[in-house]
C-alpha cells in the first residue's frame, strides 16, 4: 500500500539526489573554470572585442556594421586594432601579432600567415605558420606535431564549425543565434617567430558562462589559454 509517508520519503529522496546532483554540477562548472590556471599557460578572460558593432539593426548602444578586426600577440598579451587603413597598412603585414579575430562577433580567428588571401597577413612576413587541430583537451597536447603535418595542414581559418570534421572551434545555433564552444579542440600552431604553441579557445561570452540562453548575454568578450614553448622546441607539456 503507498501511504502519505511513503510519498513523502520519496519525495524526500528524490529532492536529497536533486541537490546532490546539482552540487555536482556546480563544483565541475567550478573545477573548469578553475583549470583554465595550469601554472604555465597565460589565461586570458573577457577580453572585450568590437562590442560596438551588430549585425542587425535596433540594438540598444551599438550600429549596424562589420565588426573590426583585432591582432593579439601572444608575448605580450597586446591587442591591435584595424580601425582605419592606416592602422591595417601599419601592423597587418608584420610579425608583430599572432592571431587576428575577425568576422562576425570577432569570431574567426586567423593565425598570421602570408599565404592565405583572406588572412590579414596575406602577402607579409609571416610564411611559415601553420595550425593544427588536435581534438584532445588541452592539458593532454603535450607535444606540438611534426613539421611535415604544420606543413601539409590545410587549415586556414578557425571559426564556426558547420560539422564534426570541420577545423572551427564553435557550434552556432540558426535558430537561438548562440555560440557554444566544441569541448577537446586544441589548436597547435608555429608561430611567425619559428616556435611553438598552443591555443584553447573556450569562450565569447562574458563572464565565460557554462551555457548561455539570453541572446542578449554581452558578447564578444573573449576567453582563450595558449602556451608558447619559448625554448624552440615542440614541448607544450603544460601539466
Amino acid at each position: 500500500m503507498i501511504t502519505t509517508k511513503t510519498i513523502t520519503n520519496c519525495c524526500t529522496l528524490i529532492l536529497s539526489f536533486f541537490m546532490i546532483a546539482m552540487t555536482s554540477c556546480s563544483s565541475n562548472e567550478e573545477d573548469t573554470s578553475a583549470s583554465l590556471a595550469d601554472g604555465k599557460s597565460t589565461v586570458i578572460t573577457d577580453l572585450a572585442g568590437d562590442t560596438g558593432a551588430s549585425m542587425g539593426d535596433g540594438t540598444n548602444g551599438k550600429e549596424q556594421r562589420s565588426f573590426h578586426t583585432f591582432l593579439f600577440r601572444f608575448s605580450d598579451q597586446k591587442q591591435i586594432w584595424l580601425h582605419t587603413k592606416a592602422d591595417s597598412l601599419q601592423y597587418m603585414k608584420t610579425k608583430d601579432w599572432d592571431i587576428a579575430f575577425t568576422g562576425p562577433y570577432n569570431s574567426e580567428v586567423f593565425v598570421n600567415s602570408a599565404k592565405y588571401q583572406y588572412n590579414p597577413g596575406f602577402e607579409g612576413p609571416a610564411t611559415n605558420t601553420a595550425v593544427v587541430l588536435i581534438s584532445d583537451a588541452y592539458k593532454n597536447v603535450t607535444q606540438a606535431p611534426a613539421d611535415s603535418e604544420f606543413d601539409k595542414s590545410e587549415i586556414t581559418k578557425i571559426g564556426w564549425s558547420s560539422s564534426e570534421s570541420s577545423a572551427g572551434w564553435f557550434y552556432y545555433s540558426l535558430s537561438s543565434h548562440i555560440m557554444q564552444a566544441i569541448p577537446d579542440r586544441t589548436y597547435a600552431i608555429r608561430l611567425p617567430n619559428g616556435k611553438y604553441a598552443k591555443l584553447q579557445l573556450v569562450n565569447a561570452y562574458k563572464g565565460n558562462p557554462p551555457a548561455v540562453t539570453d541572446l542578449n548575454w554581452p558578447a564578444p568578450y573573449f576567453t582563450f589559454r595558449y602556451f608558447v614553448q619559448n625554448d624552440g622546441s615542440k614541448n607544450l607539456n603544460t601539466k
